[in-house]
């Protein structure tokens, strides 16, 4: 979980934020030590106790973010908070927690939360210290992961561990050459070799296959493959070179073997690029398939709510109604006042009331649990997709950059600029300004 907390004042600003409509949904989830009932009013009341002390950021603010895929339940939140009001020295410090639900880039809704303490400590008049508090919230992140199994980020681990390219070493040297059975591809070539009958019948028969026939550095027939693997016709069909040039006549009209590689190549990365475009509008009709099934739900779970909040109220004004009638009035009042009959009774009303209100949260609590885990379901299901998405097109968008990359210079052609060299330097003599 990512905890990330500043001090400010600036409460009327702070509490305007927090209650946007911006968010799917806001709950105040909890006002400690407050007298107002809303959260305005409250950081009022903090900037009043304020200003009879020399403390200008009198609020410290704090958002709990869970990993991108993570369900975090309420007790989760509010264990979290417990701890970092213990680390911070805010214990027993007024406090507002509020719950966002919003909805991100992607359309999808997360939950995250907020907790605003009041720093002014009433009894001495003056600010509580936070001193390393972003230390100590990393410190409470690093165990949080821990402590719910959840992925850590290696920057967390070991601020020297972390990778700005999110991929390991491995998967950038997988090796994308496949090694080719050499049977088989002889039997290919020979196949080629047995149904043409001049240069052009048997350079199409090879190009049906991927392969380019050109003209080699010693004149020879060759052909190429869109790695730029390089075959000697004579070699692969199993004939001699006579015999070739007899069927084929003069390479002469043909590429060089660096045309012919570009060629193959071009015939292979177009083919990626072809199936890059079919993946990506195969993957925006997924989403879009699940865009709609998420509107569904959170449509179908607001109706829930809505559903659930009308059952408390009821259930509450028939509570309050059955409370009130227990409460005699008239002489009967007056003698229930007197025996303490009446306080019993309101004693009584009071419990109830708690009690109610505590199952009235549990109920809603689990609603909310149990619709935060459909919704991760089919977070999870896009997520996938996306993931898989990006890996198969980065994957095509390297193998298209690296089959439209230069050729290398060839063995020969290589050899033949060092000795050229060589020579050049022993007719220029020794370098008289080393």
């Amino acid at each position: 979980m990512i905890l990330h907390g500043n001090q400010r004042g600036g409460g009327k600003d702070l509490a305007q934020h927090l209650m946007k409509d911006e968010n799917e949904r806001v709950e105040i989830h909890e006002l400690r030590g407050f007298a107002s009932d809303h959260l305005l009013g409250a950081f009022q009341e903090s900037y009043a106790i304020s200003r009879a002390t020399q403390c200008k950021q009198h609020l410290y603010s704090l958002s709990l973010n869970p990993p991108l895929n993570a369900q975090a339940s309420v007790e989760a939140y509010e264990a979290a908070i417990e701890t970092v009001e213990e680390r911070l020295g805010l214990q027993g410090q007024p406090r507002a927690i509020i719950f966002h639900e919003k909805r991100g880039g992607d359309g999808l809704v997360r939950r995250h939360a907020h907790v605003v303490w009041c720093r002014i400590d009433t009894d001495q008049m003056k600010a509580v210290p936070l001193p390393f508090t972003k230390r100590k919230l990393q410190n409470i992140s690093r165990e949080l992961y821990v402590e719910h199994g959840w992925k850590m980020p290696h920057g967390f681990v070991n601020v020297h561990e972390r990778d700005p390219r999110n991929f390991s070493l491995v998967e950038w040297q997988q090796a994308k050459r496949a090694e080719k059975d050499p049977k088989k591809l002889k039997v290919l070539f020979q196949e080629r070799w047995a149904i043409s009958d001049s240069k052009s019948s048997f350079a199409h028969a090879l190009e049906e296959q991927g392969y380019i026939l050109a003209k080699g550095d010693r004149r020879g027939f060759v052909a190429v493959d869109h790695k730029g693997e390089v075959y000697a016709i004579s070699r692969w069909v199993g004939v001699k070179a006579k015999q070739v040039r007899d069927r084929l006549g003069e390479p002469d009209d043909l590429p060089s073997v660096n045309e012919a590689h570009a060629k193959a190549a071009k015939l292979v990365t177009d083919r990626l690029e072809e199936l890059r475009l079919e993946q990506e509008r195969e993957v925006a009709r997924k989403l879009e398939l699940f865009r709609y099934k998420y509107q569904w739900l959170l449509n179908a779970q607001k109706g829930e709510q809505g559903a659930l909040k009308r059952q408390h109220i009821e259930r509450r004004k028939a509570k309050q109604a059955s409370q009130e009638a227990r409460i005699r009035k008239g002489l009967f009042g007056m003698l229930d006042r007197i025996t303490g009959k009446r306080r019993r009774t309101e004693d009584q009303n009071r419990t109830e009331t708690e009690a109610a209100l505590i199952l009235d949260r549990e109920e809603q609590t689990l609603m909310y649990d149990r619709q935060e885990s459909s919704r991760q379901t089919i977070k999870k299901d896009v997520t996938t997709q996306k993931a898989w998405h990006v890996a198969v097109d980065r994957e095509l968008k390297k193998d298209i950059q690296w089959l439209n990359a230069p050729p290398k210079p060839d063995e020969a052609t290589q050899n033949a600029e060092r000795k050229q060299r060589r020579r050049q330097r022993n007719r220029d003599g020794p370098r008289l300004d080393r």
